[in-house]
């Protein structure tokens, strides 16, 4: 197989761009900066197409050595022919190697191999050649009777030529192919409870089927968990007498004294060594599936979550909410440095409304805050109505936004937070992560492992490796999107720099501390363990704010650097316009150094004379005009509230403003401003078709909602966005 020119065909790109991407990834450099920093290399692929292609080029590296692996382990039992070399040469998936090395593969004893110990080998051959013999299938099995080897009756020889039959049958690879398709297009799911008296969240499935080739993947995961809860019990379900026709079809060859003997060994076949196999396949396959997909969705649901928009110059007033232990607050300057942290009890059981009160008038009137935040777990509806109610008593112009604290926890107790702030208890941390969430999510939320983000589902079900390795990914794709502040940046947010590691990201820390701010890119190189190599890879997303060099503020590369200069020369661009915010009037420059009928024409004419590639020159000129442009201002704005809704403000035909906090395979959670978020299911996201929630809707987006159902007992609320 010639990997190159198959990614070409599957990517649908040129076979150069699969070469030029190959050798870029094999020379160890990292997605984001071949992204970013290689396009005319690799023709503009963008990093979801990179990772993508790299996922697929490990696979099929993996399978080119699996089939050579396969070639030589049968070539040494002197049982390999052209024929079958072919076969496994021509495969495309590991599973079609795996079926055609089976009939060769070292198994443990099983019926045949002890049926072949005791010579019975030739006489399967005779029954399953079928060719046309004297006498009976009991008088040609007599010869091979043989008490030393354990042979004792005819019937016995019989049975070990059925028993070496049905092995050959469970081993023809093209066979079980065509049983495998006809499983999935014909099988069912069927699924029943364990304890059918019992009410459980599975009451959906108990006694329920569904086509294997129609379950959607969330069902899929579902029932997978029922299953492992001991909830349900689930089964595959075929017509086995299908299944065993279509053997017959290849096995038996017309009528003959051997035909009832082989319809009874398919059957055999079938039930004992095959539909076991096969029914495990099934489920295996659905499982791949479901789970590739849900990871596929929590790793979009994560970048939406990172990418959302920072608010920026704001001090915070955080509050996590509770009961019996209170409120932790947490006062934030702009910058998120912490200036005042204490405890309010506006909650049962003291509900001191009073005090809370007094609490946030001294605070807001000492460092002049301007936002409120609210952690949405415990108790954040009964805080919210206190705060809503303080705002409306007095005449602070302060807006208040709910922040979801999923994670939280987790951050607020780990070595990382403990490390950061060893001076603060735990509560205080958290409170002061809920803050600083507002100010700059994705800098917050890269210090709690993505999988306790909370934007997914069953998630722990999954393929942990899987869904580790594509939430890093993400992570790392979103940080180096953005960029970071070489003097402010955490050694988490840096570790997720390309071509920079944990261990690297405390040492820039530690320069920083030592040595004082960074002022030129430079000094890096003076970072220990940090060389050439890593500086290559992470420079060019690492930003210096009023250091010795302008250009250091932008994502303009330093190998670039040289070029970006002379453009600037040519056109009369001074770097004290890149300091100041950005150069004025660039496109007009361009064009009258470089005279032609488009700015496209006289770019391309640039840069023939930089000697650089023009998509380069579109970043560096991009830069120009507006240096270290963050990516997220993009991004729906956040909702602030003025104002508090419960559960039985909410009325149906009800139009609501809110903001989507998690979307599944069956629709998308809606925060509406009331305890629980509203589902809006697939089927009411558009008037068209859609295939998946996604084409439609993103975590973070701002969208219009119509209330069509209220569960008051369940606390659920049916949303439509078909207005």
């Amino acid at each position: 197989m010639n990997i190159i020119e198959k990614l070409a065909s599957e990517f649908k790109v040129k076979t150069a761009q699969v070469e030029n991407t190959v050798a870029l990834i094999d020379e160890g450099n990292t997605i984001p900066f071949i992204a970013r920093y290689r396009k005319e290399v690799t023709g503009g692929l963008t990093d979801v197409t990179l990772r993508d292609m790299e996922e697929r080029l490990q696979y099929l590296r993996n399978l080119e050595t699996r089939k050579e692996e396969v070639i030589r382990l049968i070539d040494e039992q002197g049982k390999l022919t052209e024929e079958l070399k072919a076969e496994i040469e021509k495969a495309e998936v590991l599973q079609r190697v795996e079926d055609l090395y089976k009939p060769y593969k070292q198994k443990k004893a099983t019926r045949a191999s002890k049926a072949k110990e005791r010579g019975l080998e030739p006489l399967a051959m005779i029954f399953f050649a079928q060719q046309k013999k004297d006498g009976t299938v009991e008088e040609l099995a007599a010869p091979f009777v043989d008490p030393e080897k354990e042979v004792e009756t005819v019937e016995a020889a019989i049975q070990g030529a059925m028993d070496i039959i049905a092995e050959m049958i469970a081993d023809d690879a093209d066979l079980i192919k065509a049983i495998r398709e006809k499983t999935f297009s014909k099988g069912v799911i069927a699924t029943e409870a364990t304890d059918p008296e019992e009410k459980t969240v599975y009451d959906m499935y108990y006694g329920s089927a569904e086509a294997i080739a129609k379950m959607p993947n969330h069902r899929v995961l579902a029932v997978n968990r029922g299953e492992k809860e001991k909830k349900l019990k689930v089964k595959v379900n075929i017509d086995s007498e299908e299944i065993q026709k279509l053997i017959e079809k290849q096995v038996i060859r017309g009528k003959s004294i051997f035909t009832e003997l082989l319809q009874d060994t398919i059957a055999d076949a079938y039930k004992r060594l095959i539909a076991p196999s096969v029914e495990r396949e099934m489920r295996n396959v659905l499982s791949e599936r479901a789970e590739t997909e849900a990871i596929k969705v929590f790793a979009k649901n994560t970048e939406k979550l990172l990418m959302v928009q920072p608010v920026k110059g704001k001090r915070i007033i955080s509050i996590d909410p509770g009961y019996r232990t209170g409120c932790k607050v947490a006062v934030l300057n702009e910058t998120g440095k912490l200036r005042a942290y204490t405890t309010i009890y506006p909650t049962q059981p003291k509900n001191d409304i009073i005090g809370t009160e007094k609490t946030l008038i001294k605070l807001i009137d000492k460092f002049g805050c301007d936002v409120i935040v609210i952690g949405n777990g415990t108790a954040s509806r009964e805080t919210e109505e206190v705060v809503s109610n303080f705002l409306k008593k007095n005449s602070y112009d302060i807006q208040y936004t709910i922040v979801n604290e999923a994670g939280a926890s987790v951050y607020s107790a780990s070595k990382l937070a403990a490390e950061e702030y060893p001076d603060l208890d735990v509560t205080t941390r958290g409170a002061m992560s809920l803050g600083r969430r507002l100010q700059d999510p994705l800098a917050e939320l890269v210090k709690i492992d993505p999988k306790h983000i909370g934007v997914g589902q069953y998630q722990h079900d999954m393929n942990q490796k899987q869904l580790d390795n594509a939430l890093t990914n993400v992570v790392e794709d979103c940080v180096n999107r953005v960029g970071v502040d070489l003097n402010t940046a955490s050694p988490s947010l840096l570790s997720y720099i390309a071509g920079v590691n944990m261990g690297i990201a405390k040492n820039i820390v530690a320069y920083r501390e030592e040595n004082g701010n960074f002022t030129n890119r430079k000094q890096l190189m003076k970072v220990s363990k940090l060389g050439e190599k890593a500086f290559k890879q992470c420079a060019g997303f690492m930003r210096i704010a009023d250091g010795t060099e302008p250009l250091d503020s932008t994502s303009v590369h330093p190998e670039s650097y040289k070029a970006a200069e002379e453009m600037m020369a040519k056109i009369g661009i001074a770097k004290d316009e890149i300091a100041s915010g950005g150069a004025k009037d660039i496109d007009s420059k361009i064009m009258a150094a470089y005279p032609g009928k488009k700015l496209s024409e006289s770019v391309k004419k640039m840069a023939a004379d930089l000697g650089i590639g023009e998509m380069t020159l579109n970043d560096i000129i991009a830069e120009m005009k507006k240096p270290a442009r963050d990516p997220r201002e993009d991004a729906p704005p956040v909702i602030f509230r003025n104002d508090v809704r419960s559960f039985e403000d909410l009325k149906i035909d009800m139009e609501l403003t809110g903001t989507v906090r998690n979307v599944v395979d069956f629709g998308a959670f809606v925060d509406i401003g009331v305890k629980q978020d509203g589902l809006v299911h697939v089927s009411q996201l558009s008037h068209k078709f859609i295939k998946h929630p996604m084409d439609v809707v993103s975590v973070g987006d701002t969208v219009k909602v119509k209330i069509i159902s209220i569960d008051h007992d369940k606390q659920k609320v049916g949303l439509t966005m078909k207005l």
